[in-house]
């Protein structure tokens, strides 16, 4: 605990009205609650100047949640520490059914004061702009695929069955056109299903078109551009990357980069048991299943083809190393796992956890350089 601190304020954040309770620095001192206040920026950024004004120095937090990191920046702005709290790591008691906005900021308020709170990452503003076209992205992918299994069952419904095994090609889309039915209502019916899945195509390219293009202005620039360089991990793999985990410089080892996607094992063990479950999908959801796909490029034997050799070219050599060191031993692990009888997916998520190791001396690469 910080002995410089007068108090420590937990903020209960929410749409209209933010309810305060403020913590007295001494350990079992005195948590009174403030009251609920207007959300809006200028009316807290009174009540900051308030509490600061007769206790001197405090320190806020607020969990992470909708309300974003507006707050945040106003408390940093202003210079008082304020951390934005992760709500799943927050400790509860199990028998706790009570929840009201008071309670919660005055837990807030204790926790912050006991050092018991963790701290989630805050990217500036220009990353956060990055890291919400990227999410836009996954929302239009999304989209798509709820489109195309509506185009699916439709078809199925009606007895239709495609002749060939790849579906969403050019000559499926013109076998899509083909068919007729006898009421003109089912005709219309997949002509609007049909256009939907067009529709969220072309927005998934402008969203795409607008990566590329806002890519060069941004700070890890040079990280989405190295990353490229490893097997499996293109442009929308690497930018996903770099706008979740921000600087992987904040990881002291790649274990901790590991556990922060959740692709490091669960285990439940006492005395001399020692039980080992499948991986604990903690953390970050969208790049860890992104790897996971990127995976399962490593089947194939080492090598390195046109495309990837232009990219290698515009790196540097240890990048280029850290690479070819990547692909020598994912390929062998693949085939090794394989050969034991491993299912697919637990292949697979295996070499994701080592490729998001391989990821992070990439990032550190360049980052320290």
């Amino acid at each position: 605990m910080d002995q410089h601190i007068d108090v420590f304020v937990g903020i209960d954040v929410a749409k209209s009205r933010n309810a305060i309770a403020i913590a007295d620095s001494e350990r079992g001192g005195e948590v009174r609650y403030f009251g609920e206040v207007d959300a809006a920026y200028d009316a807290m950024r009174r009540v900051v100047q308030r509490i600061t004004a007769k206790h001197g120095r405090a320190h806020f937090c607020y969990e992470a949640g909708p309300t974003g990191y507006g707050l945040y920046r106003l408390i940093s702005g202003m210079g008082y520490p304020c951390d934005v709290v992760a709500p799943s790591l927050i400790p509860r008691r199990p028998g706790d059914r009570v929840k009201t906005n008071r309670r919660d900021a005055v837990g807030l308020a204790k926790l912050l004061r006991a050092g018991e709170l963790t701290p989630v990452w805050v990217p500036d503003e220009g990353h956060e702009a990055m890291r919400d076209l990227v999410r836009a992205r996954s929302a239009a992918v999304r989209a798509q695929r709820v489109h195309r299994q509506q185009v699916s069952a439709f078809m199925l419904k009606h007895g239709r069955v495609y002749p060939r095994k790849k579906s969403w090609s050019m000559r499926y889309l013109r076998w899509l056109q083909e068919q007729r039915f006898e009421h003109p209502a089912h005709q219309i019916a997949l002509q609007e299903l049909v256009d939907a899945v067009r529709i969220s195509k072309e927005r998934i390219d402008r969203i795409e078109a607008a990566i590329v293009e806002f890519l060069p202005s941004w700070s890890l620039a040079p990280v989405v551009r190295a990353l490229q360089a490893l097997r499996g991990v293109d442009l929308i793999v690497a930018v996903t990357f770099a706008t979740e985990v921000g600087d992987v410089r904040r990881f002291d080892s790649p274990g901790q980069l590991m556990g922060y996607l959740g692709l490091v094992p669960s285990e439940r063990s006492t005395g001399d048991t020692i039980r080992r479950g499948g991986i604990t999908k903690a953390g970050n959801s969208r790049v860890r299943h992104m790897l996971v796909e990127s995976a399962w490029t490593y089947r194939h034997p080492p090598r390195v083809g046109t495309k990837k050799l232009y990219l290698l070219e515009q790196t540097t050599p240890k990048v280029r190393e850290i690479a070819w060191k990547a692909q020598s031993r994912l390929t062998g692990r693949y085939r090794t796992l394989s050969a034991n009888g491993k299912k697919t997916t637990v292949v697979c998520t295996a070499v994701a956890r080592e490729l998001a190791g391989f990821m992070w001396a990439v990032a550190r690469e360049v980052q320290t350089a």
